[in-house]
């Protein structure tokens, strides 16, 4: 998320609202590429990579430290809307390979099984 931060910033002039879509389809593939052990984490992580990303796209005022947070602050909560979208965008897809494959461990288990007399 930062090398797109860096991008929106070089490309659109530090435009969040270009940022924020541009971060869905990142939620989506993060979703769909973490490993199996770890899905339940992609909602954990999007959020963090999103306020990471925003470092270099949020607006700077004068340039020193405080108004760099402040800038990051006021990013946060403007674009909250494209995090909350984009967070849950990856929690459903999560969820959904997380149901598919407790139904198939369960298929497997049924299948092990003896039949009963």
């Amino acid at each position: 998320m930062l090398a797109l931060g860096l991008l929106t910033e070089a490309l659109f002039g530090s435009s969040q609202t270009v940022y924020g879509v541009l971060f869905l389809p990142v939620c989506v593939l993060t979703a769909l590429w973490v490993r199996e052990g770890d899905v339940l984490i992609a909602p954990v992580v999007v959020p963090i990579a999103f306020a990471v990303g925003l470092v270099p796209v949020a607006d700077t005022g004068g340039g020193g430290t405080t108004d760099r947070l402040m800038g990051m602050v006021t990013g946060l909560a403007t674009q909250a809307g494209w995090l909350y979208g984009g967070t849950l965008v990856a929690g459903v897809i999560v969820l959904v390979r997380r149901v598919r494959r407790v139904r198939e461990a369960n298929r497997r288990v049924v299948r092990r099984r003896p039949a009963r007399p």
